[in-house]
């Protein structure tokens, strides 16, 4: 099981409390924009370096995850 920790965290003083990926001021946010307007991972993973693949599928994967979840809770 991924935990969300070891992936993104938000802090008062990075980005305003934002969600970004752990050691990176990069948004998760970004991920999903760059996914919803049709570009690749690999594009977000090329404009974004500090972020690590890893880092990105387990956000993907989390998010897919909760979407689960809650299709199973309703």
């Amino acid at each position: 099981m991924i935990h969300s920790n070891h992936v993104t965290h938000r802090h008062p003083d990075i980005l305003g409390g934002t969600l970004v990926f752990v050691g990176t001021r990069v948004p998760v946010r970004s991920l999903f924009d760059y996914i919803e307007g049709g570009e690749t991972l690999d594009e977000f993973l090329h404009q974004f370096p500090s972020v690590k693949r890893e880092q990105a599928v387990a956000a993907l994967e989390l998010a897919c995850d909760s979407l689960m979840a809650d299709a199973h809770s309703s």
